[in-house]
């Protein structure tokens, strides 16, 4: 076999399988999902993937024209400025040591409402489903965190995967994989999984406390849109642990390990790539930080501004640094806005990171900041806003790679914990020790997600890999009916035992009292 031919057979067996020109419906959900979302479905778009996407008509996050795909656009009530506005006053609070938990639990509650009304009156149009079954889909790629493209799947008959790290009524392992609680902290606890006895004890709370909102909030919601419009019924839970694959948007060096299952497949860290060029000017001001480098700060795509106050004194204690700082903030220029900081609207996040003038990340927790920050190296200094932003920063505090600072504890402890990160060697190594872990794979977390996808066009879904223990009810997965049974067995004996001796005891002593009169 001559060489050239060799080579090209050598070629030929390292590419993978491919599942050209597949037919997807994509159901996003907006804000920062969309991002993750949106490079996912870059990559299916390279690899000669057709999509289509269900909008929101008043979405701003996601564009009613792309080269990427083409869109349904559906009416959804309520707008972006009063999310926004509802963050602003939430940010204030906690700025305050308050907090707006139950009205924080509302608004997402009216956010499954509006989704839920947005699918049924979908679904009432004949001439969009009708569109929707003529152009045969192959599958289903929908974020769970709000929760109406679960059930389109269901409805139209198609395969389903997942992209997820939360389902509608929590993180979403709880619904598809054994979760101990004993060892595994339930979102919004801030544990970790080495618990002491108390620590357990409240960890068991957090979850009856999710679980009755799951079941009796945002649960019915669903349920009721499943008994209107899909054939014998069904309920959301149950909709979720029969999906194909699940994309999760985490792995083991990022999270605490767990028990998992075999359509689970791990991405944490797939929208990242290797650090570009920066544009001139960045470039410029970046170098020019010299030996004391530089500081990133973004708090996230959510936050349009902080409290003014709050900015002003960021600003300052920037000023005091000999660092420089990058700085997205879309607020009014501080007034004590130093020399060195650069304040830009928006920022080529992962360019910055991966320079290697970066020393330190001030951010607000959110995932795919965090897992940028893993697979650049750069350790983090967490400001957690809301969602499950403590959480995140939790696991990054707990293997040394991070430092939390509460946004009520801002103007004492800011400086210092900037000081902190900029001084101790340990965090920078121990988020390099991370990125190490992280990168090394035999592949690409987005080469995981994009074969897993055409796996489930190739083979018209994977029921080979969901278990079967979703169909067992609670008392035969726990094992009680058995446990009775074998506990049944010893006890029926010595019951059997007591009243054999009993009636032969009682039997003599009354022979022996009839002998004696």
């Amino acid at each position: 076999m001559g060489p050239f031919l060799l080579a090209v057979l050598l070629v030929l067996w390292r590419c993978p399988c491919r599942c050209d020109g597949g037919n997807i419906l994509v159901f996003p959900v907006d804000g920062s999902h969309w991002i993750n979302m949106k490079v996912l479905m870059e990559e299916l778009h390279q690899r000669g993937h057709r999509m289509t996407v269900v909008r929101a008509s008043n979405s701003i996050y996601v564009p009613q024209s792309s080269p990427l795909y083409t869109t349904v656009t559906i009416d959804v009530e309520g707008g972006w400025e009063e999310f926004f506005q509802f963050l602003e006053e939430f940010i204030k609070a906690l700025r305050h040591g308050r907090t707006m938990h139950l009205e924080f639990a509302q608004m997402i509650l009216r956010a499954h409402s509006v989704w839920g009304a947005a699918l049924s009156e979908l679904l009432d149009d004949r001439e969009t489903v009708r569109s929707f079954r003529d152009s045969r889909f192959d599958l289903v790629l929908t974020d769970p965190a709000i929760a109406p493209g679960v059930i389109l799947a269901k409805y139209l008959e198609l395969p389903l995967v997942l992209n997820v790290r939360w389902i509608q009524g929590g993180e979403g392992h709880f619904a598809v994989a054994p979760s101990p609680l004993s060892y595994i902290p339930v979102p919004g606890s801030g544990l970790t999984d080495k618990m002491d006895f108390f620590q357990r004890v409240q960890n068991v709370f957090y979850y009856a406390a999710g679980l009755l909102q799951q079941k009796f909030l945002i649960e019915p919601i669903y349920n009721a849109l499943c008994e209107k419009h899909i054939r014998g019924g069904c309920d959301i839970n149950s909709l979720i642990q029969q999906a194909d694959i699940l994309l999760f948007r985490t792995d083991f060096v990022f999270d605490f390990p767990r028990p998992t299952m075999p359509n689970v497949v791990y991405i944490g860290g797939f929208q990242c790539r290797s650090a570009g060029p920066l544009p001139a000017q960045l470039e410029d001001f970046v170098q020019s930080a010299g030996e004391h480098g530089v500081i990133v700060m973004s708090l996230g795509s959510l936050v349009n501004a902080m409290p003014e106050s709050d900015a002003e004194e960021i600003a300052a204690v920037f000023a005091r640094l000999p660092q420089k700082v990058v700085w997205r903030h879309k607020g009014p220029r501080p007034s004590t806005l130093g020399n060195n900081t650069l304040m830009l609207d928006w920022m080529p996040q992962k360019d910055l990171l991966g320079h290697p003038q970066t020393k330190v990340f001030v951010a607000h927790g959110g995932t795919n900041g965090l897992q940028e920050a893993i697979f650049y190296g750069v350790p983090v200094l967490g400001i957690p806003l809301f969602f499950d932003q403590f959480d995140n920063l939790l696991r990054l505090e707990h293997r040394g790679a991070a430092k939390i600072l509460e946004l009520v504890d801002l103007s004492q402890g800011f400086e210092a914990s900037l000081k902190e990160l900029l001084s101790q060697d340990g965090y920078r190594r121990n988020m390099r020790r991370l990125s190490e872990l992280h990168r090394d794979q035999p592949l690409t977390p987005m080469e995981r997600a994009v074969f897993w996808v055409e796996y489930v066009m190739r083979h018209k879904g994977a029921p080979h890999l969901r278990t079967r223990a979703y169909e067992m009810p609670w008392y035969a997965y726990y094992g009680v009916d058995v446990a009775l049974v074998l506990a049944a067995v010893p006890a029926a004996t010595a019951l059997l035992a007591v009243v054999f001796v009993r009636f032969f005891c009682c039997r003599k002593t009354t022979k022996s009292k009839t002998k004696q009169h």
